[in-house]
C-alpha cells in the first residue's frame, strides 16, 4: 500500500545488503567514468569514415537519442533507487516474462561492455614495441599472448571490485578526473594548432548520405561511445542520498559526455591533413601510426599530446571496464532478488560485495573475446543490445505514469507522456540502424538468456521456492511479437550483411515508428493492474529516504 507521502512502504532488508556509501560525485563520475571510456578514443574516426563530416549529424542524432532516454530514466531512478535498476523496472510493470527479458538485456551489456574496454586498451598498446604480437596485423583479432593479456586485465578489473565501492568510487571519481581532462586538453590544442574547415566540405558535407549518417550511429561507435548514464542507476543500491542524486548525476553526465563527443568529432575532422583522406573518407588513414587521435596528434607535430594519449588510452579504457564489471554484479543481484536467478547470487563478502556476481562477470567476459574479436564488431552487438536494455524503460515509465500517478518522484519529467513513446520508437530505430547481421547474433543471444534464466525460474516455481517468479505472459504478450518484429524488419531494411533490401531507405524508417508505437500503446493497455505492480515493488527493496 503507498504511504501518506505517496510512497510504497519498503520490504524488510534483504539478508545480504548493499552499503550506501556514495555521493553524488562517485554516482555522476560513475556515469561520466563509463561514458568516456575507448568511445572517445576510436569513435571520431570511425564515423567519419561511415559518414565523412556529416558524422556531425550522427553524433547530433545519437545525443538526443541518447538524452531522450536518460530524461525517462532520471524519473525512474529517482523513484526506485534500487541495485541494478535498469533490470527491474519492466518487472515492477509487466511482470516476470518481461522482467526476465530486460534483466537479460541489462546484464548482457554490462557483462560484455568490459572486454570492449579490453580490446581497445590493447589496440592503443600497439603504439609501444612490446603490444606487436598481441594482435594479428590483418583482422585487429586477439593471438594467444593477446588473449592471456586481455585474460589478466579482466582479472584486475574484478580483484579491484573486492576492495568495496567506496574505495571503487573514490578510485574512479580520481581516474575520471583524468578521463575529462585530456579529452578537453584535446579539443582546445587541436582547434588552435591545426583546423582546417575547408575539410568540412572537402568530397562533399555527406559524400555517403543519409545511409552513412544513419549507420555510423549505431555500427562506428556513436550510440556506443554515449551509453553509460544508466551507471549512476545500477548503483543506486549503494547511493546515499539516491532519491536526490540519481537523476542529477543520469542528466548530468549525458550533457556533458554529449558535449566532449560533439567537439571532438569537430576537431578531429578540422586538424586533419587532407591527404589522410584523399582516396574517400572511408579510406581514411595515417599509416604506420596506432591510434587515431594519438596518430593524428604525431602526424601534425604534437608529439608531446600523442605521448598522453598514449597514456590515457590504458586510463580511459581501464577505468570504464572496471565500472562495467561493477555493474554487471550488481544487476545479477538484482536479478537474483526478482527471483530470475539462484539466491546465491546475493551473497555478499564482508565489504558487503557480491562477489558470485564479479566471478560470473568475468567468465561471461572471457567468452566475448571468442565469438566477437575485434573492437568494431562487439560495438555493433552490444549497441544493439544495451538500446534493446534502454527500451524497456520508456515502457515502464508510461505504465507506472498511467497506474501509479501519485507516487512522489524527486524529478518528474515535463511532458512525460509524450517523451516516453517518442524515447521508446527512437530506441527501435537505433536498434534497427545496427543491421541485419548485427541483430540476428542479438536474437541468438536472447534465446540463450531465455534458456538460462527461463530454466531456473521453472526449477524455482517447480520446487515451490519462495521467490519464484510469477511469468505473467498476458503483461509480456507484446514482447515476442516486438523482438520477432524488428528482426523481420531489419531482414527486409537497408542496413546490414545480408538484408534484403526490400524496404527504401525513409520507408524503413516509418515503418519502425510506426510498429514501434503500436507496440508501445499495445503494451500500455496489457500492463499489470495496479495491485499487482504494487505486489512486485513490494517484493524488492525500495528505499524510503527522501533526502
Amino acid at each position: 500500500m503507498a504511504s501518506p507521502t505517496g510512497q510504497l512502504s519498503p520490504s524488510s532488508s534483504p539478508k545480504h545488503a548493499l552499503r550506501r556509501e556514495v555521493g553524488l560525485i562517485g554516482l555522476l563520475w560513475a556515469s561520466v567514468g563509463a561514458i568516456i571510456g575507448s568511445g572517445w578514443l576510436f569513435g571520431a574516426e570511425k564515423a567519419a569514415k561511415a559518414a565523412g563530416p556529416a558524422a556531425l549529424l550522427s553524433w547530433g542524432i545519437g545525443a538526443v537519442a541518447i538524452i531522450l532516454l536518460a530524461l525517462v530514466h532520471a524519473e525512474l531512478g529517482g523513484l526506485f533507487p534500487v541495485a541494478g535498476g535498469t533490470a527491474r523496472y519492466p518487472h515492477y510493470a509487466f511482470g516476470g516474462f518481461a522482467g526476465m527479458s530486460f534483466g537479460w538485456f541489462s546484464w548482457l551489456q554490462a557483462a560484455t561492455i568490459a572486454p570492449i574496454e579490453v580490446q581497445a586498451m590493447i589496440g592503443y598498446a600497439r603504439h609501444w614495441s612490446w603490444a606487436d604480437g598481441l594482435q594479428h596485423p590483418a583482422n585487429g583479432t586477439l593471438t594467444s599472448s593477446g588473449f592471456a593479456v586481455a585474460v589478466g586485465l579482466l582479472a584486475v578489473f574484478v580483484a579491484i571490485n573486492f576492495l568495496g565501492v567506496k574505495w571503487l568510487s573514490h578510485t574512479n571519481s580520481a581516474a575520471t578526473w583524468w578521463k575529462v581532462a585530456v579529452p578537453l586538453l584535446t579539443i582546445f590544442v587541436f582547434a588552435v594548432k591545426e583546423f582546417h574547415g575547408s575539410n568540412f566540405s572537402s568530397q562533399g558535407f555527406a559524400p555517403f548520405g543519409a545511409r552513412g549518417v544513419l549507420s555510423a550511429i549505431s555500427t562506428s561507435g556513436v550510440i556506443f561511445a554515449l551509453l553509460g548514464f544508466e551507471q549512476a542507476i545500477q548503483w543506486a543500491g549503494e547511493s546515499m542520498h539516491p532519491r536526490r542524486d540519481i537523476p542529477r548525476a543520469v542528466l548530468g553526465s549525458v550533457l556533458l559526455g554529449s558535449l566532449i563527443y560533439i567537439l571532438l568529432q569537430v576537431v578531429f575532422i578540422g586538424a586533419l591533413p587532407t591527404s589522410s583522406f584523399a582516396g574517400g573518407w572511408d579510406k581514411l588513414t595515417y599509416a604506420g601510426i596506432s591510434g587515431p587521435f594519438a596518430g593524428l596528434a604525431t602526424v601534425i607535430g604534437l608529439g608531446w599530446l600523442a605521448s598522453i594519449l598514449y597514456i590515457d588510452a590504458i586510463i580511459s579504457p581501464f577505468g570504464t571496464g572496471l565500472i562495467y564489471i561493477t555493474s554487471s554484479s550488481r544487476i545479477t543481484y538484482g536479478l537474483s532478488r526478482n527471483g530470475y536467478a539462484p539466491q546465491t547470487m546475493q551473497a555478499t563478502d564482508r565489504r558487503s560485495v557480491p562477489w558470485i556476481g564479479l566471478i560470473v562477470a568475468f567468465v561471461a567476459g572471457l567468452l566475448c573475446f571468442l565469438p566477437f574479436p575485434s573492437w568494431q564488431k562487439l560495438v555493433s552487438f552490444i549497441t544493439s543490445a544495451v538500446v534493446l536494455m534502454y527500451a524497456g524503460a520508456p515502457l515502464s515509465f508510461g505504465v507506472l505514469r498511467k497506474r501509479l500517478p501519485a507516487l512522489e518522484r524527486s524529478y518528474h519529467l515535463p511532458a512525460g507522456s509524450v517523451i516516453s513513446p517518442v524515447a521508446f520508437a527512437v530506441a527501435s530505430l537505433v536498434i534497427y540502424w545496427a543491421g541485419w547481421d548485427t541483430l540476428w547474433r542479438l536474437g541468438v543471444s536472447i534465446l540463450l538468456g531465455y534458456l538460462l534464466l527461463g530454466s531456473y525460474a521453472a526449477y524455482a516455481q517447480a520446487k515451490r521456492l519462495p521467490v519464484a517468479p510469477r511469468m505473467d505472459f498476458k503483461a509480456g504478450q507484446w514482447l515476442p511479437v516486438y523482438l520477432i518484429g524488428m528482426g523481420l524488419i531489419s531482414w527486409q531494411g537497408q542496413f546490414g550483411a545480408g538484408a534484403k533490401l526490400n524496404l527504401p531507405l525513409w520507408w524503413d524508417i516509418v515503418v519502425i515508428v510506426a510498429f514501434s508505437l503500436g507496440i508501445y500503446y499495445w503494451a500500455m493497455r496489457v500492463a499489470l493492474p495496479v495491485e499487482e505492480i504494487e505486489r512486485n515493488i513490494r517484493g524488492v527493496e525500495v528505499v524510503d529516504e527522501l533526502s
